[in-house]
């Protein structure tokens, strides 16, 4: 049978059945419990029951996968004041001695079996929430988009915890909630009904909702009565509700308290583990249509920038993976002039847009190039390095000089010509050596008659040469440039 949203409540799991007993309300009392003026009741004899079959025994697994689960399982254990009973029950559940579990609000039903066979009817006992209790807990969830979006496609974030005990409703059980009976006669907990409470994890694992129809509710009524309070707080909101939706805003954003935060870390499950990046960034769109553009926008520049967006967030991406991540100083901020460098060297981008950027950053195309090349060999410092000059102390000039004595056995030095600024040239030779002011060598080579990087910087001025000559030798056999 299916109500009006579509929802079928006699099939609804695939071994429970919903039943109503009597006419009664769920939350009109047999006594008068708590301070919400309700009565709530902890007998449970009136409302909707669902009854659950038998489950298999539970060897080599957990009682419980899901967060709902393991949440019961946790408040259960925090609360029991014998921890032995709890354990045995624990086993006599595993071995599968625990029979129907009947759930309605305030009680939970089920006959265990002992090991030889003996069988016990077992109740538990939990406070049911009053009227009162029940009105804030559906006032919180109606004030949270997230919440009653949820719950109406008949699921139950997990935070619904933390948020209803910020609303003063406690959902999980907590010290003297649960109170045991059973016809073994014990005046606590037994083996018996510690059994049936691990076997109710094992419940809500496939349906949350037990929890609340323990608590009064069953799942079609609070369906409704969440549908006609949002419905309500639609029309308050279109009535000119402004100060209501400035007070939700900021209800939103108080978020959790720490104490909370704090004492729900037990019963968290683990973060999963982050996926795996893509070996590549995604490719950007095509802006080649039909339309024409709006005046002042160039296609072109979009998949440009675009593209670029991509190629950023990959290196963000593999960066944050990257073990020790955490330990990184962070990035240092660009220049819009090393920017345009940086695009240029990231996006590759035809020869109509490099001009842009050339011109943007106030440099020759041919510029550009150098910079684009100096950017993948090193970034900002090999920028630096062909932007700028700078004259050496004589301290520092003094130390240059003698790890360019160190850096070759003798009479295998080439002839260097001191250009001043930190740099000096191969005589005879388009190549040359510039020192950056942290003491690193960097390679360039004369090409056009300018002079470009030819590799990465080196600690060895050596080491270094040697790498702008083999660069040089292999630009020379594959004719490979980055000219735009």
């Amino acid at each position: 049978m299916s109500d009006d949203y579509g929802y079928d409540y006699e099939d609804d799991s695939p071994y429970g059945r919903e039943t109503e007993y009597g006419a009664g309300d769920a939350d009109v009392p047999d006594g008068n419990y708590g301070a919400d003026g309700a009565g709530a009741s902890r007998d449970g004899g009136r409302g909707p029951e669902r009854t659950f079959a038998a489950l298999p025994p539970a060897q080599g697994r957990g009682f419980a996968t899901s967060w709902w689960g393991r949440a019961w399982l946790q408040a259960l254990e925090d609360t029991a004041l014998d921890g032995q009973q709890l354990k045995q029950g624990r086993q006599l559940a595993r071995r599968g001695g625990v029979g129907a579990v009947s759930v309605r609000p305030g009680r939970i039903t089920a006959m265990v079996r002992d090991r030889d066979g003996t069988a016990h009817r077992s109740d538990v006992l939990l406070q049911q929430l009053g009227a009162g209790a029940w009105d804030r807990f559906l006032d919180m969830a109606v004030d949270r988009a997230g919440h009653i979006a949820a719950l109406l496609d008949r699921e139950m974030p997990t935070h619904l915890v933390e948020d209803a005990a910020g609303a003063g409703v406690e959902l999980l059980p907590g010290i003297g909630d649960l109170e045991p009976e059973c016809t073994c006669g014990a005046w606590d907990h037994c083996p018996h009904t510690g059994a049936l409470c691990y076997q109710v994890a094992r419940l809500l694992d496939e349906d949350p909702f037990v929890l609340l129809l323990m608590r009064g509710r069953d799942e079609r009524r609070l369906l409704d009565e969440l549908q006609v309070r949002s419905a309500a707080r639609a029309i308050r909101l279109g009535d000119g509700g402004a100060a209501e939706a400035t007070d939700d805003a900021e209800r939103e954003v108080r978020g959790v308290p720490a104490g909370e935060a704090f004492g729900a870390a037990g019963i968290l499950p683990p973060l999963p583990a982050p996926p795996s990046a893509p070996d590549t960034p995604g490719l950007g769109p095509s802006l080649d249509t039909e339309t024409p553009p709006a005046p002042g926008i160039d296609p072109a520049v979009l998949e440009v920038l675009a593209a670029d967006s991509a190629v950023r967030a990959h290196r963000m991406l593999l960066d944050a993976l990257a073990p020790g991540h955490e330990e990184q100083p962070f990035s240092v901020e660009l220049t819009p002039r090393q920017d345009a460098v940086r695009l240029a060297a990231d996006a590759r981008p035809d020869a109509r847009v490099g001009a842009r950027l050339a011109s943007g950053s106030g440099r020759a195309p041919a510029d550009l190039d150098a910079a684009v090349r100096a950017w993948r060999y090193g970034g900002v410092p090999a920028l630096a390095v062909l932007d700028e000059e700078w004259a050496p102390d004589p301290e520092d000039l003094g130390r240059a000089r003698a790890r360019l004595d160190e850096a070759w056995e003798a009479g295998e030095r080439p002839a260097l010509r001191a250009g001043g600024r930190a740099r000096w040239t191969v005589a005879g030779a388009d190549l040359q050596l510039r020192l950056d002011r942290d003491g690193r060598w960097w390679p360039y080579r004369k090409e056009r008659g300018r002079w470009v990087p030819a590799g990465p910087a080196d600690d060895d001025p050596a080491g270094a040469l040697a790498g702008a000559e083999e660069g040089g030798a292999a630009d020379g056999r594959s004719g490979a440039g980055t000219a735009f």
